[in-house]
């Protein structure tokens, strides 16, 4: 039996006594499936062995064990969250501004700012700026300004949040569409 346990446990894992089924589907310390095995006789070939029985798995199909250095376990398991955490990059929600009046080549330039913020996988939020007497203006006509921006965006997105009001206007959020 392993005596150092590490202080951080990847998850609420049973190990030894702890298990509750009666019967366990058995992995060997190689990996080998060893069948469904009563819990007595697994625990007892895991201290034959020198090593823990570790409960990797508990459903309604069956509980799965298998032998193995518990502290090894650990370590291996802390080891792949991490890889996992590493390869996973965060998104961000990105904001850019348009009032009513920005011309056609400005709204260009934003839509290339939101493509390539797109392609990057950022969500993307479009705001509608709206200051005295704008604000009072038709919603229909202020929404069509809104989305003279999208007609100029060449990344492949889908809207995530549809057009609503906001303190400060109107905003639409967009996504990379993945396909």
């Amino acid at each position: 039996m392993s005596g150092f346990i590490y202080r951080q446990q990847v998850q609420n894992l049973r190990i030894n006594n702890q298990i509750r089924a009666k019967e366990v589907r058995l992995l060997s310390a190689d990996g080998e499936n060893l069948g469904i095995v009563p819990l007595a006789q697994a625990i007892k070939m895991a201290e034959e062995a020198e090593l823990d029985l570790i409960e990797i798995s508990s459903n309604q199909s069956g509980t799965i064990a298998r032998i193995a250095d518990y502290g090894k376990y650990l370590y291996e398991q802390n080891k792949k969250q991490k890889k996992a955490k590493q390869g996973a990059k965060p998104t961000e929600t990105k904001s850019l501004q348009i009032k009513v009046g920005t011309g056609e080549h400005d709204l260009e330039l934003k839509a290339k700012t939101i493509s390539k913020w797109l392609s990057e996988g950022h969500r993307v939020k479009i705001e509608l700026f709206l200051r005295g007497r704008v604000k009072y203006l038709d919603e229909k006509f202020l929404k069509e300004r809104l989305e003279r921006v999208l007609h100029f965006i060449t990344e492949s997105y889908k809207v995530a949040e549809d057009i609503k009001k906001s303190p400060k206007g109107l905003t639409i959020t967009l996504e990379r569409n993945k396909k």
